[in-house]
């Protein structure tokens, strides 16, 4: 069975943050992650991860003005100095929270540039955050996001994001793979998933559409989870979703997907 990490930025949306580490907990989560950690001390989070004994999974680096629409500025031209230090605030947070894996947001294409000015940024950014942070032994994720919830955002395809990972040629960036983006870009998962599996580094899940729990929408989530189960996937899954009725009344697909399958032992 795979291993499930609750998004607390999207699950217990009804508690104050702090308090969505115990529920996360209580439900029987071991792992979380969420947007990001950058509004509350770095010591403060580690305190309630150590006690409701979870584990920190993976968080975004800071993605410029939020309440602005920005998200995220490693394609920006102009803001390379503000990524390097958004970078070493978030190295300063992983290493505080235990945390392995960190998400550059790639960020909505400005406009004013040529495509080849956008991707050598990119790749530069890429490369300098994979160097900053093996010397922390943590991977960087690189997350392509469906271009009809995030028009513009610079990388939208599993196999785009494959050769930006072969450009940079560093073991340590790895795909970041959201089955509910790469269905609305790409559909055919089970194919796109065991052809990208040897970068996959990270996966997230939701519904589509809605983007509500598993078994609310087309995804055939019971079949996927057998398939990364036969190709071996032992990495977390974040689940990124929005309840629809309410973070515990909608967690029967997760214990459908933690029972053993008929004929195994408990």
């Amino acid at each position: 069975m795979p291993r499930f990490a609750a998004n607390l930025s999207t699950l217990y949306t009804e508690l104050d943050f702090l308090d969505r580490f115990a529920a996360a907990a209580a439900d029987h989560f071991s792992a979380v992650e969420y947007f990001f950690p950058y509004a509350h001390d770095a010591a403060l989070l580690a305190e309630k991860l150590r006690e409701n004994r979870l584990q920190q999974v993976m968080f975004n680096l800071p993605p410029g003005d939020w309440a602005k629409g920005e998200r995220g500025i490693a394609c920006h031209p102009d803001r390379v100095s503000e990524f390097r230090d958004g970078l070493g605030l978030a190295l300063d947070y992983a290493a505080s929270l235990g945390c392995k894996r960190l998400h550059p947001m790639a960020g909505i294409a400005p406009a004013g540039h040529a495509p080849a000015r956008l991707h050598d940024t990119y790749l530069q950014n890429l490369a300098y955050a994979a160097a900053e942070a093996r010397r922390a032994g943590i991977r960087i994720v690189i997350e392509p996001i469906n271009t009809r919830d995030m028009p513009g955002y610079y990388l939208s395809g599993s196999h785009q994001a494959l050769r930006v990972i072969e450009e940079i040629g560093a073991d340590n960036v790895f795909l970041q793979f959201d089955i509910y983006h790469m269905q609305v870009m790409e559909g055919d998962l089970a194919w796109t998933i065991e052809s990208c599996l040897p970068r996959i580094g990270h996966m997230q899940l939701a519904d589509n559409p809605g983007r509500h729990e598993p078994g609310t929408g087309e995804i055939n989530y019971p079949f996927l989870f057998r398939r990364l189960d036969a190709l071996g996937y032992d990495g977390w899954i974040g689940c990124e979703y929005r309840p629809r009725a309410g973070t515990r009344a909608g967690l029967g697909w997760l214990a459908e997907a933690r029972a053993p399958a008929m004929g195994e032992p408990a």
